[in-house]
């Protein structure tokens, strides 16, 4: 068992800086074929390794740099059932895929790692469908059963957490949690948002956060919002209640564009990093346990750097 599955509530002090956009930036800025977003389909090969390796890389200059804790997640938010079939993986060939990805993350945090700079590796799931679209819905207990296999291959590594990102709909955010929490597996779960700050199911996000911890004793280590611009959820967190306490992360998407058209794009839209960044600083006073800083679709390291510049100094987040 990793050593920080019982030190993640001792970084509860540190920024923790994570990585962007990969998917994004292997489509738009490394012209990688990537079909169905899947960017776990790189660790067949040495080439492709190579790629996400030079990826994360980048962000673990920027939290040495700052003197951060690093959170690198895996590339698996597609290596699941569903989403390996269509791309042609079996059941093994899938569990292989998520235990290299684990294994890649791990050779990084030998080589980075140090004093000062500690590494967390994180098995990423993302949503049995389609991350925008609450469409065919399962209940908590068929979530539960269908997440429960990819946590499992992830708590037999020395993966330190399991998360899933971009959850649309509250049961399956439930699900994954109770399924981590039979896998002994601490896990953050991640909401995403459409451009009236609710989840694209219609519920509020106070509402998935607290149905969530309702239905889990509030298992999940915390929440995150991810794949929606700050302009998204700005109002939400701001006129919330003591439920924002349990949001300790941001992975916003550069583009202020809803999903259905960043779903129409043929082009990049990598927003403005220092805007991000600033908005992101903006909402400290709406979230008082941030911690994880990072980026979703169109960002990129640039973006990451920027908001740890605006964090520099603040004592919330040294």
């Amino acid at each position: 068992m990793s050593k920080y599955r019982n030190r993640l509530k001792t970084l509860s002090g540190r920024t923790i800086v994570t990585d962007a956009g990969l998917e994004t930036w292997l489509i738009f800025q490394q012209g990688i074929d990537l079909p169905h977003f899947a960017a776990f389909d790189l660790l067949k090969d040495e080439a492709g390794m190579a790629v996400l390796k030079r990826w994360y890389l980048r962000f673990a200059a920027i939290a040495a740099q700052g003197g951060h804790a690093l959170l690198l997640e895996s590339p698996t938010w597609r290596a699941n059932a569903d989403w390996g079939r269509r791309l042609g993986y079996d059941r093994d060939a899938l569990a292989d895929a998520n235990r290299t990805a684990i294994g890649l993350l791990l050779e990084i945090r030998s080589e980075v790692e140090r004093p000062g700079l500690p590494v967390i590796v994180c098995g990423n799931i993302g949503p049995r469908g389609d991350g925008y679209v609450a469409g065919e819905r399962m209940s908590a207990a068929e979530a539960e059963a269908y997440h429960r296999e990819q946590i499992a291959t992830f708590a037999a590594t020395d993966a330190d957490l399991a998360s899933a990102f971009t959850i649309n709909y509250v049961d399956e955010g439930i699900g994954i949690a109770r399924a981590a929490r039979a896998e002994g597996m601490p896990v953050a779960l991640s909401f995403t948002l459409e451009t009236d700050g609710a989840l694209p199911s219609g519920e509020t996000l106070q509402q998935a956060i607290e149905r969530t911890d309702d239905a889990t004793r509030g298992y999940p280590l915390h929440y995150m919002i991810n794949c929606a611009h700050p302009t998204h959820f700005d109002t939400v967190l701001r006129h919330g209640g003591g439920w924002r306490s349990r949001i300790a992360g941001l992975r916003a998407n550069a583009s202020c564009k809803s999903h259905a058209e960043l779903e129409a794009s043929t082009e990049l839209d990598a927003g403005d990093p220092d805007d991000l960044a600033d908005r992101y600083l903006g909402l400290r006073g709406a979230l008082p346990a941030l911690r994880v800083i990072g980026g979703c679709c169109g960002t990129d390291d640039r973006h990451v750097a920027a908001m740890v510049r605006a964090f520099a100094g603040s004592p919330a987040m040294s």
